[in-house]
Order: structure tokens, then sequence, then C-alpha cells
């Protein structure tokens, strides 16, 4: 396990079917090439929280896939967005360890739109569907990107009231696509998904990432050539966050100091972008560290969460909040209104 490769970079055959089969014969000798499939937790979280499938456009082909979990009474949860090759299914870890303290956790998965305005208009649909008038926003990479991107669109009617980036971006440009983003509708699935497969870890990595990885490979087969076609259409096309449009927004950046997809540049973009935002370090994780380093992350948003508690915006039931906390929060909420004045 230990001299354990990630198989979707150290190939070198093009089809990803053919690479996973390759892969498996290649470390044949790993304990398994499912290890999270196989988990408990994994499991559990299939059979406890049922999948919804929500339709709020016109074209009923735009369907919304989420996991909602924890009291519905919270009118301020936490919502998730996935990167590029992921589905709802990859933040199960958190929903488990927040709905467990007392949280409302929504995992969700886009339907296929080319357009960041046309999504951001489903996605504010979607939340007066569940009569959500706030709510914060957890996003990894792309997901992170889009978090940004409607929180500045509804700037003016806020629906956003805190973030957390997660190995996230604010600019498109970085990745070097921006001139074929128009083009990946044309491409088949299989060359979308190598493009996809490109950033993700090269060489050696520990257990527990080489487990995030394979998991990730396995969520990316899932997705077909429209839906991996319209997110790499929304992570490369030309655009950028306009910061001051959500400089009112509480924002935790989350990222890993190994190696990922997001170079120093970008990462120390997003460090200009929000010079007040707390930020959170981990080690190791890379691309995926929700999945592998789970216990940090969880620990991460719900210290971000905290802030919130005894507030309208609190997304945690207040049950569950013990009576010194609400009386700190409380008691912060009340100097920070004197300073205010």
């Amino acid at each position: 396990m230990e001299d354990r490769q990630t198989y979707a970079c150290a190939l070198d055959v093009d089809c990803p079917k053919q690479r996973r089969r390759k892969g498996r014969r290649v470390y044949a000798e790993a304990k398994t090439m499912e290890e999270i499939k196989l988990s408990p937790d994994y499991n559990w979280f299939r059979s406890t929280v049922p999948l919804k499938k929500i339709i709020v456009d016109d074209d009923d082909s735009k369907v919304w896939s989420l996991y909602d979990a924890g009291p519905k009474s919270i009118r301020c949860p936490i919502i998730l967005f996935p990167p590029v090759s992921g589905t709802a299914e990859v933040f199960f870890q958190q929903v488990l360890a927040l709905t467990g303290w007392g949280y409302r956790v929504i995992s969700l998965q886009y339907p296929i739109y080319w357009d960041l305005m046309e999504f951001c208009d489903g996605f504010r649909k979607l939340l007066d569907h569940l009569q959500l008038d706030k709510v914060h926003l957890f996003g990894a990479s792309l997901g992170g990107f889009l978090a940004q991107k409607f929180a500045e669109t509804t700037h003016k009617s806020p629906r956003v009231h805190s973030l957390v980036l997660c190995n996230s971006f604010s600019d498109t440009s970085i990745f070097n696509h921006t001139w074929t983003a128009n083009s990946f509708w044309l491409m088949p699935a299989f060359m979308l998904k190598k493009i996809v497969l490109g950033n993700f870890a090269k060489g050696p990595v520990d257990p527990k990432m080489a487990d995030a990885i394979d998991f990730m490979v396995d969520r990316l087969e899932t997705l077909n050539q429209s839906e991996l076609a319209s997110r790499l259409t929304l992570n490369c096309q030309n655009s950028y966050v306009e910061p001051h449009k959500i400089k009112d927004v509480a924002v935790t950046i989350i990222d890993v100091f190994d190696q990922s997809a997001l170079s120093s540049e970008a990462k120390e973009e997003m460090y200009k972008l929000y010079p007040n935002a707390r930020r959170a370090h981990l080690k190791t994780g890379g691309n995926f560290p929700y999945l592998c380093r789970s216990a940090e992350v969880n620990l991460y948003i719900q210290i971000h969460l905290r802030q919130f508690h005894g507030t309208r915006y609190a997304a945690i039931s207040p049950e569950m909040v013990n009576a010194e906390e609400l009386e700190v929060q409380e008691s912060s909420l009340t100097h920070s209104s004197d300073d205010d004045q």
C-alpha cells in the first residue's frame, strides 16, 4: 500500500476504461480499488439519506440531484458544490459528520448548464423551491467558483450568507483553456475524461489519497458526455469573480500545501481577493481533502459555521448548541454591534 501510485495518471493508455482495467492489473496487490465505495460509512450514507431529484426549469431535462439531511426546520443550511469530476455523493463524509453535530446539510449535483448566468438563475430557482432565503455555500474547485459567482450575481438581493472555498479559484484563465471552452460540447466523452484526469495527482500518494482518487475516478465514470462538457465549459469559459460585490460575505479558504490542480499563484490570488478571509491550511490532501482528510475539513467547516450560532443564519439546530456557547456568541454579537455604532 505504501508504494501504491494513482493509476489515473500513471497509465499510458488513453481510454479511461482501459486505464482502469490496466490499473487493476498493475496494482493487483493493493487491498482494493474501491475502498471508499465498500466502506461502512458510505453504505450507511446511501442507505439512510435519500437522493432527491428536483426540476425547477422549464426544460425537464435539467434535473438537480441532492441529498438533504439534518433538521428541516433550519432555514439557512450549508449547501455543498462538487468539482468537475464530482457527484453529490463525494461529500458523504461531510453530510454524516455535520448532521451528527446537528447541522442541516445539502449536497447536490448540477444539471447541464452551459452558461454561468444560466447556472445562477437555475440555482436561485432551486433555493426558491426549497424555500431557503439565505444559505452557506461550500464549494470544491469548480464548485467554489460557482459559489462565488452565485454570491456575486445575487449581491443586490443576497442569497449567500457565507462561503467556504476548498481548493478553489477566482479566475478561469488559470487553466489556459479559455480559447477551447466553446468546443467542449463537440468532444467525445473519453477525451473530456482525459482532460479531467490530467489534473489528478501524479506519482506516489498515501493510501487515503489513493482511495480518494479511485473514488473520484469512479464518480467521473458515471457522468455522461453532456454533463462533463457543460462542467468543463463553466470551468474554463472566460470569467472572473468581482470581489467588491461580495465583500460583506464571510469567507473561509481551505487549501493544501501538497500537490493539487491549483498553482501557488492561483492560491495567492484568492488570498488577495479575500484579505479578511479565515485561512485553513492542510499539510496534505491533494485535490480531494474532503475525502482523504475529511476529519480536518469537517472541523474547519464547523469552526466556520460556529460564528453564526445563535443568529437567524445558524445552520444548526438550537438544541444542539450548549448554553455556554450561545452566551459567548451573543456577547460577541453585542460587542460587534457596539463597535458598529
